[in-house]
C-alpha cells in the first residue's frame, strides 16, 4: 500500500502520523513526497522524496506518472488546494496506472474552487452561509461596515481584509483580485475536518476552533462539539460528493453556525484530531487496503484539547539536497 503525497511542504506532523498508522495496522507500505522545493522539510519524513516541476507545467503530469510508476503508487493525496483541479482534470490518466486518488469528482471543482460557487452550493442545500455580494452588486443601501474581503480563488487566507469603510472597500475591491465581499462575523471561527474513504462514506468528523493562526495554518487551537456543525457537515460531505478528506470553515454567529469555504484536502490542523482519537490516517488506511477495522461513531472525541505548535528543525549537507531532486536511490 504505497502512498504519495503532493506539495507536501511543512506537513511533517501529517507523514509522521501516516507512519504511525501504517505501523498500526501492521501494514507494508511506502510514503512517497513530492514538492517543488528540495527545502521543503517533509521531505525528510518521507521514504521516496521526489522534486517535480510546478503543477501548472505541462512537464508535472509525466512527471508525477514516472514517479508513480517507479514507486507502484496505489494512492495520491493532495495536500494543497492547487493541485486539487490537476488531479481531477488527469484522473483517468492516473486511475489507468491502477492509482486512487483521494480527491473530489472533476464536477465539484467548481465548488470548492470559487468562493462565490461555494456560497451558492450551500444555499442550495440549505447550510446557512453569510451575506455576500460581488463587486457589482454594491451599493450604499445594501451594505453595513465592517465588511471582509477576499479572493474567490485564494487559499491560505492570501488578500483577505476587513474593511471598515467605503473608502477601504474602494481600494481593496481593486487590490483583491477577482474579489467576494461578505458580512464580517466576530464569533470564532471552526475548522471541521472531515473524513470520507474513496466512496464517499463519511468515516470521522472532528470539529477545533482557531485560537491563532498563522500562514493560512492553525497554530493554537481547541477540539469543540456542536451538534449543528456535525449535522451540516454531514450534508455538506454528502452533496458535495467528498472523496477522501475535506476541512470545511464556519463562524459562529448568535450559536449559529456560517459555513464559508471548503477545502478538498486534509486539513493543516488535522494532528489535533488525531490526539483526540480520530485517526484518520488509520481510518483511511485501512479502508484502502481492505482491512477490517472499527470505525467510532461521529463525534466520539476528547472535547477541549488544546493544540499549541513550535518550529523545529532539519539541518541537510549539500549532497543531501542535490539528491533530493535524483529519480535514483
Amino acid at each position: 500500500m504505497n502512498i504519495l503525497f503532493t506539495s507536501v511542504g511543512r506537513r511533517v506532523e501529517l507523514l509522521r502520523a501516516f507512519r504511525c498508522a501504517y505501523r498500526s495496522l501492521n501494514l507494508d507500505g511506502l510514503i512517497i513526497a513530492i514538492d517543488i522545493d528540495p527545502l521543503a522539510p517533509a521531505l525528510k519524513i518521507a521514504d521516496r522524496a521526489y522534486i517535480v516541476p510546478k503543477v501548472n507545467s505541462p512537464e508535472y503530469i509525466p512527471k508525477l506518472m514516472k514517479i508513480c510508476r517507479k514507486e507502484r503508487v496505489n494512492l495520491i493525496f493532495p495536500l494543497i488546494d492547487p493541485d486539487i483541479p490537476v488531479l481531477s482534470e488527469n484522473r483517468h490518466t492516473l486511475e489507468d496506472l491502477g492509482i486512487r486518488l483521494a480527491v473530489i469528482p472533476k464536477e465539484s471543482l467548481e465548488i470548492v474552487n470559487d468562493k462565490w460557487a461555494t456560497r451558492r452550493f450551500f444555499h442550495k442545500i440549505g447550510v446557512p452561509t453569510p451575506f455576500s455580494l460581488l463587486p457589482d452588486e454594491i451599493n450604499n443601501n445594501n451594505i453595513m461596515y465592517p465588511l471582509f474581503i477576499k479572493p474567490r480563488q485564494g487559499s491560505a487566507a492570501k488578500l483577505t481584509f476587513k474593511i471598515n469603510n467605503k473608502s477601504e472597500l474602494d481600494f481593496f475591491i481593486k487590490y483583491v483580485p477577482n474579489p467576494i465581499i461578505q458580512e464580517f462575523i466576530t464569533g470564532p471561527e471552526v475548522t471541521n475536518d472531515i473524513t470520507c474513504d474513496l466512496r464517499s462514506d463519511i468515516l470521522a468528523i472532528v470539529s477545533r476552533k482557531r485560537i491563532e493562526v498563522r500562514w493560512g495554518e492553525v497554530s493554537k487551537g481547541v477540539t469543540v462539539y456542536e451538534p449543528t456543525i456535525i449535522e451540516y457537515c454531514k450534508k455538506i460531505a454528502k452533496s458535495l460528493p467528498a472523496v477522501g478528506p475535506i476541512t470545511v470553515q464556519c463562524i459562529m454567529k448568535d450559536n449559529l453556525p456560517y459555513f464559508t469555504e471548503i477545502n478538498a484536502r486534509f486539513g493543516g490542523g488535522l494532528p489535533l484530531g488525531i490526539a483526540a482519537g480520530v485517526d484518520s490516517p488509520k481510518l483511511i488506511l485501512a479502508k484502502e487496503a481492505g482491512l477490517d477495522i472499527d470505525v467510532p461513531p461521529i463525534g466520539s472525541y476528547k472535547v477541549g484539547l488544546y493544540i499549541t505548535r513550535f518550529d523545529d528543525s532539519f539541518f541537510l549537507e549539500e549532497s543531501d539536497v542535490g539528491k533530493m531532486g535524483s529519480d535514483s536511490f
